[in-house]
């Protein structure tokens, strides 16, 4: 066997590792929360040695940041291949189209709205992610920034506006579902909605 054939199945091996902690972890993590998950519990259910979850992880909290920055992302890239799917005249409108995907696809998914909280911007602003991303993939960052400059909407900062519109859902959506505080989400998406576009349209 080549050695480029064996690098590649060692690396293949190593992927699939890393899947397999990922994966474990979300579910004890979204079913019995951090607190009560050990790296114990991971390796065991994950089929794989303890040694092996340090070559990864430095400890679970680590595998928590990186698991919360990869769900909200794999949210937000999944939001945005929908809307490339419509046809939007309109920034707001998209932008409103995709954080509705991700609040319907949070409710419909109690364990992972569970699990992320009011975390949904680290899909967007984390280091940690770079190794497990498609870089060729466009995200929202990329899209609002590119659309703001093709439609010539007058944003003085576009990058913040955005993150202040991803915190304003992140922080807010988590109560309204699980809590109907300050409103059942179904009621509270129309406000929620007028606040995006304000701060788009300003």
């Amino acid at each position: 066997m080549a050695i480029k054939e064996i690098k590649s199945k060692i690396n293949d091996n190593k992927q699939e590792k890393e899947r397999k902690l990922l994966n474990t972890a979300l579910h004890l993590f979204s079913e019995k929360g951090i607190k009560k998950t050990s790296i114990q519990d991971i390796v065991k259910d994950a089929g794989i040695a303890k040694g092996t979850f340090y070559l990864y992880f430095k400890d679970k909290y680590e595998l928590q940041d990186v698991l919360l920055a990869k769900t909200s992302h794999e949210l937000f890239s999944k939001a945005c291949k929908e809307a490339t799917q419509q046809q939007f005249d309109r920034l707001d409108d998209k932008i409103v189209f995709i954080i509705d995907s991700i609040i319907n696809e949070l409710i419909v998914r109690p364990n992972i709205l569970k699990f992320i909280q009011k975390n949904l911007s680290l899909g967007l602003y984390s280091e940690k992610l770079t190794d497990l991303l498609d870089s060729e993939e466009l995200g929202i960052k990329e899209l609002f920034v590119n659309e703001v400059k093709e439609k010539d909407i007058p944003l003085e900062y576009p990058e913040m506006t955005l993150f202040m519109i991803i915190e304003l859902v992140s922080s807010t959506v988590f109560t309204s579902i699980v809590e109907s505080h300050p409103l059942p989400i179904e009621e509270f998406k129309p406000h929620l909605y007028k606040t995006i576009r304000l701060l788009i349209n300003e």
